[in-house]
């Protein structure tokens, strides 16, 4: 079996929403090489005495997407068949679309093939149980164990598209939830993902969730967490859409409907995001924010009080920044 890999140049920030976007066109798994330090956790789970001294970053990412090519040459992309030419095509689109409203960097694309890998399972290698302060995230082929037992346990599978909490600019935002979600809290979770905030605020008590992600995968990953979890279906409603520029998807989510709205997505997403999102939360609602690195904390929070919303907190952990805020009135 053959693979035909799509290798795209950018730069570390864009790295996020192109592996988003390009999910949305059926590019599942991809993989990234860039330059960027280890953070400390992440250094610890290397089972090595002596790091190497990798290269200086400049900032440069490369994102691969492999896709089987059939006996006949053709690509078969969420379940319809297609061709090098039309598939670089599209990706070439998405890039351009994004480039309207942030900075890709030079946004080329190669094409390559390569053997068989097995490309889908290899990640999980890599995803063992961790805690974050006191609440242990487990995969699903892990048990937990006797002595964990009494500890709140998230059970997740992030999937190939999806992350599994152990990022800091996720655990920033746990940290808040915690903070502010009560028994009365209607959450609405902006790029969902593998649905692990808005799990755990339902599991910290809040009463209903809603989820938005460009990621029609999102849909699955989330009702077999909530599963995984023991987690009402009722209480987690999915939507798959652009909450920035879709008006019926902003419709659907609804206005004034949120005590808490979270969002872990890059700055360059953030900014067009908060004056939209602002609709959507009650007064004196709060609006948690994470995703950013820290040189962008003050483009963050700018636009947040552009929006007309009150900064009450700004958390840090490694170079990423969480930013929290009310809705006053």
């Amino acid at each position: 079996m053959k693979w035909v890999k799509f290798r795209i140049k950018t730069i570390t920030e864009a790295e996020d929403i192109i592996v988003s976007s390009l999910y949305d066109i059926g590019l599942e798994g991809a993989q990234i090489e860039d330059n960027v330090p280890l953070t400390a956790l992440e250094k610890e789970q290397m089972f090595v005495d002596i790091l190497p001294e990798g290269p200086e970053d400049d900032g440069i990412a490369y994102l691969s997407f492999f896709v089987e090519k059939k006996d006949d040459g053709s690509l078969e992309v969420m379940g319809e068949i297609t061709d090098v030419e039309i598939l670089l095509a599209n990706i070439k689109r998405e890039l351009e679309e994004l480039r309207q409203f942030c900075d890709i960097g030079e946004g080329s694309v190669v094409i390559d093939e390569t053997e068989d890998i097995d490309w889908i399972n290899n990640w999980k290698q890599y995803f063992h149980q961790f805690y974050i302060d006191d609440i242990l995230i487990i995969p699903s082929w892990e048990d937990v164990s006797v002595e964990d037992a009494d500890k709140m346990v998230l059970h997740i599978d992030p999937g190939t598209a999806f992350g599994t909490g152990m990022h800091d600019t996720t655990q920033l935002c746990i940290r808040q939830l915690r903070k502010y979600v009560t028994p009365e809290t209607e959450i609405l979770d902006v790029g969902t993902g593998s649905g692990i905030l808005a799990i755990l605020s339902l599991m910290f008590g809040a009463k209903h969730a809603v989820g938005t992600d460009l990621d029609v995968c999102a849909v699955e990953a989330v009702a077999q967490n909530c599963e995984a979890n023991g987690i009402d279906p009722g209480k987690f409603e999915m939507m798959i859409g652009n909450i920035i520029t879709d008006k019926e998807i902003q419709d659907k989510v609804g206005y004034e409907c949120y005590d808490i709205v979270v969002a872990n997505i890059l700055a360059n997403v953030l900014v067009p995001l908060t004056p939209v999102i602002i609709n959507q939360l009650k007064p004196g609602g709060i609006y948690i924010t994470s995703g950013i690195i820290d040189d962008k904390e003050e483009t963050v929070l700018e636009a947040v009080k552009a929006a007309g919303l009150t900064v009450v907190e700004v958390t840090y952990q490694g170079e990423w920044v969480s930013v929290t805020a009310r809705k006053d009135g």
